[in-house]
């Protein structure tokens, strides 16, 4: 196991809230790896509702540890998608929760989860998610043809 990953975890299992760097591309375009932290709390299931739309962290069975938006709460346990995905992961149950998106950061600027802006994104990016295959393609077509995404050599 990773210690970065595995200090992540107990960070959150004693209380703390942590930032950290998500790797992988699963939570695009919402957030970028090398560009964009993620400000996370410790998940309380005594506490904490979980509501379609949250980001939550959790580890997949004897696995890795994955940032994913929750698309649904079922009596078997939570559904998750990634921003950049079609593909329903789940149910995960609660005790695989590890902490809930507060913020992210991106440059100096702290966005909350509760900010209007945020919080139209992502809800219009939810009802999006059969399309997201598509607007993918075309995000990625026009950054070559505009000269970006391709290795210079």
């Amino acid at each position: 196991m990773n210690a970065a990953k595995k200090n992540v975890e107990e960070l959150l299992s004693c209380g703390h809230s942590v930032e950290i760097y998500p790797q992988g591309y699963s939570m695009y375009p919402l957030v970028r790896p090398g560009r964009d932290r993620v400000v996370l709390e410790p998940f309380v299931r005594q506490r904490d509702k979980i509501r379609r739309g949250d980001v939550l962290l959790f580890r997949r069975r004897n696995s890795i540890l994955v940032l994913h938006r929750v698309y649904s709460v079922k009596q078997d346990g939570v559904y998750f998608v990634g921003d950049n995905q079609v593909e329903i992961e789940g149910p995960i149950s609660n005790h695989m929760i590890l902490g809930k998106s507060v913020a992210f950061i991106r440059g100096n600027r702290r966005i909350s989860v509760h900010h209007p802006l945020y919080v139209f994104f992502t809800r219009l990016w939810m009802l999006l998610r059969p399309f997201r295959p598509i607007i993918s393609k075309v995000i990625h077509n026009g950054k070559l043809l505009l000269g970006r995404g391709k290795n210079e050599n």
